[in-house]
C-alpha cells in the first residue's frame, strides 16, 4: 500500500524552501523599491524635477502591482493544472532574471526614453513573478501542515518579506558606508549613482541560483498529488474559481487590502517622506540614519508574525484580523501628531527615537496583519482553484492596498501633510474591517477537499 503513497518533504525542506524563496523574490522587490525613492528619480527621470521625478519613479513602481494579478492568474493556472513545485521554479527565475536585467540598464542620459522604458517593461516582469511566487509558498507550506498547526506552518513564507526587506536594506546601508553616500548632499557623478546602486541588483542572481537549487529538490505536495491521481483538475482553473468562488475573492481581496496599505506606508512612502528636501515639505532626515530605523523596526515585523501565526491557529483568522485591522484604522489618525515637522523636527533636528517608536508600532501592526494570510486565503477556496484563487485575491488587493499608495501617500503629503496619508490608510482599513466583518471562519477548513460545493459548506458550517 505504501507504494501508492505521495513522496513527503522533510519539515525542514518545507521550511527552508517556501522561506528561501519568498526571501530572495521579497529582496528582489524591495531593492527596486528602495531605489525608487533614492537613485531612480535622478537617472531615470532627470527630465523632471523635485516631487514631478519622485512621482514618476512611484509610477513604475506601481507597475509591478498592475502585473501581479496577471502572474497570479498565469502561474495559478499552471500551479493548479501541473502543480505547486515547478510553478514555485518559473516565478522565482521569472523575478530572479528581471531583478538582474535592471542592474545591466543604461541610464537615462545613455539612452534617452528607452531607459525608463525599459526599466518599467522589467519592473512588470518582477510583478508576473511575484504573482506567482506568493500562492505557491503559501500552498506549499499549509497545504503539508498539522491538524490545528495550519496558520503556524503558514507562516514561514510570510517571513520571507521582513527578511527580504532587512537583506536588501541591509546591502544598501552598506553600500553608503563603502561609497560615503549621503542623500542629502549627492552629486550625479556621486559613485553610488554611477554604479554602485547597480550592486544589489547584480548580487542577486546568485540568490536566485540558490533559491532554484533548493526548490528543485522539492516534491510535489501531497494534498495536490491526491488530487491529481483522483483525475479531479480542472482545464481552466481561472473560470471555474471566478464562478464558483467569487464571494472568496471579493471578500479575499479587500480582507488583504489594509495589510499592503500599511506596510507600503510604513516603507515606501515614509521613505520618501524622511528623506525627502525640507524645501519640498519632508522631513530632510539623512538616508543612513533613517535606513538603520526603518531596519530596527523591521524586527518588529519579524518577530510578531509567528506570535499572530500562533493567535490565528487558537482564536480563530477572523477574530484576529478584526482587532487588528481596527488597530491600524487607530493608527492612522497617529500621523499627523507623531510626523508633522512641528513634533518630529527636520533635518538635523529631527527625533529619531520618536520616529523608532513610529515605525514600530506600524509594523508590529504589519507583522499582526500578515502572518495568518498565507493560511486564511488559501482556506477560502478548494484545491483544484485553490492557487489561482488565493494568488488573484492576494495580488488584486495588492492594486488596491499597494500600488496607488505610495503615489497617493506623495501627493496627499504634498498637498496636505502627513495627517492626511494617516487618514488615507484608515480609509484602506475600513474597507478591509467591513470584508472582514462577512467572513467567514476558516480556520477548521479541511484542505484536501476538491468538490467547490462541499469547500463552501465546509467553510460555512464553522462560521460563528
Amino acid at each position: 500500500m505504501n507504494q501508492h503513497l505521495p513522496a513527503q518533504n522533510s519539515k525542514f525542506q518545507i521550511i527552508f524552501a517556501s522561506l528561501v524563496g519568498t526571501t530572495i523574490e521579497f529582496y528582489d522587490f524591495y531593492i527596486y523599491a528602495t531605489a525608487a525613492v533614492s537613485v531612480f528619480p535622478s537617472l531615470f527621470f532627470p527630465a523632471s524635477e523635485g516631487n514631478s521625478a519622485l512621482l514618476a519613479s512611484m509610477a513604475t513602481f506601481g507597475v509591478a502591482f498592475l502585473a501581479r494579478p496577471v502572474g497570479s492568474v498565469l502561474f495559478g493556472h499552471f500551479g493548479d493544472r501541473i502543480g505547486r513545485k515547478t510553478t514555485l521554479v518559473g516565478s522565482l527565475l521569472l523575478m530572479g532574471l528581471a531583478t538582474f536585467i535592471i542592474g545591466l540598464l543604461p541610464a537615462y542620459q545613455q539612452v534617452g526614453l528607452f531607459a525608463p522604458i525599459l526599466l518599467t517593461i522589467l519592473r512588470f516582469s518582477q510583478g508576473l513573478g511575484l504573482g506567482g511566487e506568493w500562492s505557491g509558498a503559501a500552498l506549499l507550506a499549509a497545504e503539508t501542515a498539522e491538524p490545528g498547526k495550519r496558520a503556524r506552518a503558514a507562516m514561514w513564507p510570510q517571513l520571507g518579506a521582513p527578511f527580504g526587506f532587512i537583506l536588501a536594506n541591509g546591502f544598501f546601508l552598506i553600500l553608503t558606508y563603502w561609497f560615503a553616500f549621503d542623500s542629502t548632499k549627492s552629486a550625479a557623478d556621486d559613485p553610488f549613482f554611477v554604479w554602485g546602486w547597480r550592486i544589489p541588483f547584480l548580487v542577486s542572481i546568485i540568490l536566485v541560483l540558490v533559491g532554484l537549487y533548493v526548490r528543485l529538490a522539492l516534491y510535489e505536495t501531497p494534498v495536490f498529488t491526491r488530487a491529481a491521481a483522483r483525475g479531479e483538475r480542472v482545464r481552466s482553473p481561472l473560470l471555474r474559481v471566478l464562478s464558483n468562488n467569487p464571494r472568496q475573492i471579493l471578500l479575499g481581496t479587500f480582507s488583504m487590502v489594509a495589510t499592503y496599505g500599511i506596510f507600503y506606508t510604513m516603507t515606501t512612502w515614509i521613505l520618501s517622506y524622511a528623506i525627502g528636501k525640507v524645501q519640498l515639505g519632508a522631513l530632510g532626515i539623512g538616508y543612513r540614519p533613517f535606513l538603520m530605523l526603518q531596519l530596527i523596526s523591521v524586527l518588529f515585523f519579524a518577530a510578531f508574525i509567528p506570535v499572530s501565526g500562533a493567535l490565528a491557529d487558537r482564536f480563530g483568522r477572523r477574530k484576529l484580523l478584526l482587532a487588528v485591522t481596527a488597530a491600524i484604522i487607530v493608527f492612522g489618525f497617529s500621523f499627523g501628531p507623531f510626523l508633522s515637522p512641528a513634533t518630529m523636527g527636520s533635518a538635523d533636528t529631527a527625533n529619531l527615537p520618536l520616529m523608532l517608536v513610529f515605525l514600530s508600532i506600524g509594523m508590529t501592526l504589519m507583522g499582526m496583519t500578515f502572518g495568518p494570510m498565507a493560511a486564511f486565503l488559501p482556506e477560502l477556496f478548494p484545491t483544484n482553484t485553490r492557487y489561482t484563487g488565493s494568488g488573484v485575491a492576494y495580488n488584486v488587493a495588492s492594486i488596491l492596498g499597494a500600488a496607488l499608495t505610495p503615489f497617493v501617500a506623495a501627493w496627499l503629503a504634498k498637498q496636505y501633510g502627513p495627517g492626511a496619508v494617516g487618514f488615507y490608510l484608515s480609509g484602506l482599513g475600513t474597507l478591509t474591517l467591513i470584508a472582514l466583518y462577512f467572513v467567514k471562519e476558516t480556520r477548521d477548513t479541511d484542505l484536501e477537499t476538491m468538490d467547490d460545493r462541499i469547500a463552501t459548506v465546509g467553510i460555512e458550517s464553522t462560521s460563528p
